[in-house]
């Protein structure tokens, strides 16, 4: 019996699904944009279709469909040289490709973010261009991720895809020795991913499938890499934080902050995983970023109950650390939110104002964080202005409630 809607039918499976079937069309016709159009091209089918004829599998269903579309473009386009596929064995299934183990590197979605960070694409675009072709994340999303205009990310896009095309890049899966020169890309990818996914708490929005999913991701890379202590660190990072997420919400579904989260529901077998992880990469004595960024993480777990105080001046600590290897406006903030429970809220907004505001405009906890202070030193109005900011940039359901519960206390 069908009881799912058309409608959420497609949504859902275009979410879960979509990053592995582009992933999977690229790797087979060597074309990005292909690959794009034609998993487009059957989400319009579907959306056609479905409302009358919903598929027992509509995973399976939409890259069927798309590999069909991809083949009708080719021949329109008449397109023979290397783009023609070879004939697939009649008896495989969309599922048996999906989740083949075959190759080298066991995730079809994995294997083409190690393709789209190749050498040849400028390094500034590599993370662009795996987030929007294998994670699906908007121009939009992307932009405000690496806080640069829309236009300029299309022209970074259109470029790097123009390149893979001229350059003649493989899509094969690049042997071990190419793995560390393509990592650092690949792993600012999936934190990015990753980010965006964690940061709605409630865990239903367009890319909460990639938080679960990512604890996957994460452990093929150690497996891969396990020399790599920042591929380690940020597997450990990626355990801490998904360890929390039976406290993020409160009983009405409202968010609820780090520090406020009740310890006892967070999942210990997760953390110990994370703390196994970041021990090993400590042995191997070769510090970094991640590393820190684990740490911190590391340090908020192990507080025990709400009875211990939060770890606000080791937090500070690793945070001056961070910024030690760049400056990162993120990592400002951040760091102003714990420096304002150290030294006080006038503190954490001097920070603040120090920071690009417009640069960081569309940036909503920016914003949230603004107000939090302002309501916290008696300056009302302009707190009630920045939470109305920060609302109406449109949060996840959990951080709106917990938004608007903010600004009525006020």
């Amino acid at each position: 019996m069908k009881t799912l809607d058309p409608g959420t039918a497609l949504e859902g499976a275009a979410r879960e699904a979509g990053g592995r079937i582009v992933a999977a069309l690229a790797a087979t016709f060597r074309d990005l944009d292909l690959a794009e159009e034609a998993f487009a091209e059957a989400c319009a089918r579907a959306a056609a279709i479905w409302p009358t004829a919903l598929p027992l599998d509509p995973a399976a269903w939409l890259y069927v469909t798309a590999r069909r579309c991809a083949l009708d473009m080719i021949r329109r386009r008449t397109v023979r040289r290397r783009l023609t596929p070879e004939a697939p064995a009649p008896e495989a299934t969309a599922e048996d490709v999906l989740a083949s183990d075959a190759r080298l590197i066991p995730d079809e979605r994995l294997r083409l973010i190690f393709v789209c960070c190749h050498p040849a694409v400028a390094p500034e675009a590599r993370a662009a261009l795996t987030l929007r072709l294998v994670c699906g994340l908007s121009a939009r999303e992307i932009a405000r991720a690496f806080l640069i205009a829309e236009p300029a990310l299309f022209q970074r896009l259109t470029r790097a895809k123009k390149k893979i095309a001229e350059a003649g890049v493989s899509f094969e899966v690049p042997g071990p020795d190419a793995w560390p020169e393509r990592l650092a890309a690949v792993l600012s990818t999936l934190e990015v991913a990753y980010a965006r996914a964690h940061e709605d708490a409630a865990g239903t929005g367009t890319h909460a499938g990639y938080a679960r999913e990512m604890l996957d991701l994460t452990a093929v890379l150690a497996e891969l890499l396990p020399n790599e202590p920042e591929c380690l660190a940020f597997a450990a990072l990626v355990r801490f934080a998904e360890a929390r997420r039976p406290a993020r919400l409160d009983a009405e579904g409202a968010m609820v902050p780090l520090s406020e989260q009740d310890p006892r529901l967070w999942s210990r077998p997760l953390i110990a995983e994370g703390e196994a992880l970041l021990r090993a990469a400590a042995r191997l004595n070769r510090p970094g970023p991640r590393q820190l960024r684990a740490a911190l993480h590391g340090v908020w777990c192990a507080r025990r109950s709400l009875a211990e105080p939060p770890p606000w001046s080791a937090a500070l600590a690793l945070y001056d650390l961070l910024l030690d290897w760049r400056e990162d406006p993120f990592v400002r903030l951040n760091r102003a939110v714990v420096l304002a429970e150290v030294a006080g809220p006038a503190a954490g907004l001097a920070e603040i104002k120090k920071l690009d505001a417009a640069r960081l405009d569309d940036f909503q906890p920016f914003h949230a964080v603004q107000a939090d202070l302002l309501a916290r030193l008696g300056r009302p109005d302009e707190a009630l202005a920045a939470y109305d900011r920060a609302i109406a940039m449109a949060p996840g359901a959990a951080e709106r409630l917990w938004l608007i519960r903010r600004r009525t206390e006020l």
